[in-house]
């Protein structure tokens, strides 16, 4: 039977992180689970067919979310088990309500920090994640704990955002601050670890082998997400994403006109040139990153 674990006694080191994932970022990534999901499932084929999972493996998915990625891993490891782990209340609770509609028994999901939660030593064969590698305070601590769960010789798979310059929704959001009456230094997203920490390729190798994995490779890959019908659908998403909602703060606590009009303004702007008989589509650049658990995984 699904499960959700309680962890909450497992206190997460990603305290900023934590507060947004169980806070309106978590929620909203929940209750748009659909809409979060168009614009990132076409990473899904690549990254399953990078993790190559088998009939009896157990894996791990971290930064799982609602539990896309989680429930294609079950229907791949169809004698194994798979394991969702995410720091967001919220999303697990749609995980765990979707799974049992697909019938698939075999997955667990807990609520935790991956960077110090207590996972099995050598308990999986693979660990996957999808855009859930990125927000660690210490990405070192992360992987090595990843590491550790899996036996040796298992497999990493994950998609990480690359150059930013290089996806189209990053493109949107610039041309939003720049038509809109909002200094640099407030445009920017808060400090701390972010979607673009693994950005570059050379850090990725870096931090992945500190962290005691080989074979490290790091390959880049693209997709057209599915932001809306049209410009105003996918402009009233992102007005409620949070990068939307920070640029929303920024004008209202500035005063004038209702900030969320015009930021909701501005992306349809912005996003009218991408509009199809088929809605608004996007490309997202991200590395697709694979490794092996070596005999020193930390």
């Amino acid at each position: 039977m699904t499960e959700l674990v309680n962890t909450a006694q497992n206190t997460a080191q990603n305290t900023a992180q934590s507060d947004a994932w169980n806070g309106d970022e978590g929620r909203h990534w929940s209750d748009h689970h659909d809409r979060w999901n168009a614009i990132n499932e076409g990473f899904n084929l690549a990254l399953l067919a990078a993790a190559a999972i088998d009939p009896g493996d157990h894996v791990l998915d971290i930064g799982c979310g609602t539990g896309q990625t989680t429930r294609l891993a079950a229907g791949a490891a169809v004698r194994g088990s798979v394991l969702g782990l995410d720091l967001s209340a919220p999303m697990l609770a749609r995980a765990r309500s979707l799974a049992p509609e697909e019938g698939l028994d075999r997955i667990a999901f807990e609520q935790g920090d991956a960077q110090v939660h207590p996972l099995p030593t050598a308990g999986f064969d693979v660990a996957i994640s999808r855009f859930g590698v990125m927000f660690f305070e210490e990405p070192v601590a992360a992987f090595g704990n990843i590491g550790r769960a899996l036996r040796p010789g298992g497999r990493l798979a994950f998609v990480c955002m690359s150059d930013p310059a290089r996806t189209e929704w990053v493109q949107a959001f610039g041309a939003v601050r720049a038509a809109l009456p909002i200094p640099p230094e407030e445009a920017a997203a808060p400090a701390g670890p972010g979607m673009f920490s693994l950005a570059d390729p050379q850090v990725i190798d870096q931090v992945l082998r500190e962290a005691g994995f080989e074979d490290v490779r790091a390959e880049p890959v693209e997709a057209l997400g599915h932001f809306g019908r049209d410009a105003a659908d996918a402009a009233d998403h992102l007005v409620g994403s949070g990068p939307g909602r920070h640029l929303v703060s920024v004008l209202d606590s500035a005063g004038g006109a209702n900030g969320a009009d015009r930021v909701r303004a501005a992306f349809a702007a912005a996003l009218a040139a991408h509009e199809r008989p088929t809605g608004v589509h996007l490309r997202t650049a991200a590395w697709l990153v694979t490794a092996t658990r070596g005999s020193g995984a930390r």
